[in-house]
């Protein structure tokens, strides 16, 4: 199992001994997560720990404590100055048909984009270090995206289910998408530990995957967790495509342009089933949910193009994109 994280502030410094020590009525209130950058590294951080009790849990911490009223008290107190920011910065008045048909739409100019970078020039510590990052979610791909299934029913249920059959290797093990990862991880000499690179995730890449656990645990957000599925999927196609080239260029192993191979057809054929089976089949059943698929959507580019940001400019510097900060005290 993965040990706790290093704390950052306050917040994580909090939740992290009182998922060592269980908790003993110190969490902090509401008022000092208020006071606390909601895409800043100690509250993501916080979130990020809360989040992976519903996950593997952290080594030395009790299963019970999934379900102890006071973390969660904290945990949803974290989530609202995080969801009203992602409310407040992502496009607003967008339908659903909106904000998906942007997303099959390939920009002309490659500035801002990661995959472009590393197909085109980027260096191996770089590739490096962007695997680190992303393993925090192909580790657990498809695992959060689960738990909208009992949420589901006929069409957008049976949509949901045949994707995610494939994300997990269509009942062969070596073939679930987050082995194949581990693979990759291992082609390019990296620890694939499942978590284990989260002390060096910048809150950039933690809100990445905080964005997919928030809206997965919440039933009143189904419609945000398709809109984030649906973008992943539309957008996997083309950004694998220019990965998997940069492995190639980059000779970095079978294993790790086998990973970005596999997701160009496989999201190709996964983009059609989302819009026409799963969007619709769930718009059919539920029509008011159309703003929230496409809130879904609209966030998940928020906060993929924040990463790009952080990503791109420490490396146009020439530095690390890796947390490097220092806990910060209490």
């Amino acid at each position: 199992m993965t040990a706790l994280p290093t704390p950052r502030g306050p917040l994580s410094r909090a939740v992290v001994t009182a998922l060592g020590h269980g908790p003993d009525g110190t969490l902090p209130d509401a008022s000092a997560v208020d006071a606390a950058d909601p895409y800043g590294d100690d509250l993501q951080l916080a979130l990020y720990a809360l989040y992976e009790l519903h996950y593997r849990g952290f080594e030395g911490v009790a299963d019970e404590l999934e379900w102890d009223p006071a973390l969660l008290t904290l945990r949803r107190d974290l989530e609202r100055p995080f969801l009203a920011a992602l409310r407040a910065d992502a496009p607003h008045g967008r339908t659903a048909q909106q904000a998906l048909d942007e997303l099959l739409v390939e920009p002309v100019e490659a500035t801002g984009s990661v995959s472009h970078h590393l197909s085109g020039d980027g260096e191996l510590w770089q590739m490096r270090e962007y695997v680190k990052l992303r393993s925090l979610y192909h580790l657990k791909e498809a695992d959060p995206h689960l738990w909208v299934v009992p949420r589901l029913r006929g069409r957008a249920k049976a949509g949901m289910v045949a994707i995610e059959y494939d994300e997990f290797g269509a009942g062969h093990a070596d073939r679930i998408h987050a082995q194949l990862f581990a693979n990759l991880m291992d082609d390019l000499g990296l620890d694939s530990a499942y978590g284990r690179h989260v002390d060096e995730a910048p809150a950039e890449a933690l809100v990445t995957v905080n964005l997919m656990s928030l809206f997965g645990l919440h039933r009143a957000l189904r419609g945000a967790l398709i809109g984030h599925f649906a973008a992943v999927e539309i957008t996997s196609s083309p950004g694998s495509r220019r990965l998997a080239a940069a492995m190639r260029r980059l000779e970095a192993g079978p294993a790790a342009e086998h990973f970005y191979a596999e997701h160009v057809e496989a999201d190709a054929v996964h983009e059609q089933v989302v819009r026409h089976e799963v969007v619709a089949g769930l718009l059919a059943d539920e029509p008011f949910l159309d703003a929230d698929i496409a809130f879904g959507a609209d966030a998940t580019g928020l906060v993929e193009d924040r990463l790009a940001r952080h990503l791109l400019t420490a490396w146009g510097e020439g530095r690390s994109a890796l947390y490097t900060g220092h806990t910060i005290a209490a």
